[in-house]
């Protein structure tokens, strides 16, 4: 199981000193949605730069275009683009060209589709190498973490490795590593934090003791 950190900040220089802190508790490297807007291709070059050993994802949400925008972030160093699976087939499936081509991979996000069993069946068919039920940021207050969706996940996708974003805090993260996604996506619990060190470092803890 992956911790990923959501990088889910506008200012670059603010998200390398964080992952300064957090570096060695976490898998994948988040050039969340604000600071691609902010940073562009630029952040993951950065990014990548300074913490190669770590998966930097850009999470560009791609709704079109998606082979040539998905490329610029993978030519610029990125394991993984996300597209929204709200989007069309062709869209997502030049994703998944792209990806294949620079020898990287897909994640399809979830965010905003009301029927994620059949969504999440076609994404999977299509080639993704994540599929993400997610709570968008603007729903949180009134929308809880999508727990009964990625028990969907994890029936019908066969290929495609499971995640959840959305909420996700030490509260809440035991319940959802219960489940079993490949991946769990935490940000403002981390970035946020007094102490974003003592954040990651817990987050780790709870998914390490899960696999033993």
């Amino acid at each position: 199981m992956k911790l990923q950190v959501a990088l889910d900040c506008f200012d670059l220089s603010r998200a390398l000193k964080i992952l300064e802190q957090i570096h060695e508790y976490v898998d994948i490297a988040e050039i969340g949605t604000p600071l691609m807007y902010a940073a562009g291709a630029a952040g993951v070059r950065e990014v990548k730069k300074a913490f190669p050993k770590l998966w930097v994802l850009a999470d560009m949400k791609i709704m079109d275009g998606g082979e040539p925008i998905s490329s610029i972030a993978y030519e610029a160093g990125a394991d993984i683009v996300t597209v929204c699976g709200a989007t069309n087939d062709n869209t997502i499936s030049g994703v998944v060209g792209a990806a294949k081509r620079f020898g990287k991979m897909c994640f399809v996000d979830l965010i905003s589709v009301d029927d994620v069993e059949k969504r999440a069946g076609e994404a999977d068919a299509l080639g993704a190498d994540f599929v993400s039920v997610h709570t968008s940021y603007d729903m949180l207050q009134s929308v809880a973490t999508p727990l009964e969706d990625l028990k969907i996940l994890k029936r019908v996708l066969k290929n495609a490795k499971p995640a959840i974003s959305g909420g996700i805090n030490l509260d809440n993260v035991d319940d959802i590593i219960s489940i079993g996604p490949e991946v769990v996506i935490a940000g403002s619990a981390m970035v946020n934090a007094k102490e974003p060190a003592g954040a990651a470092r817990a987050f780790r803890g709870k998914i390490d003791a899960a696999a033993m």
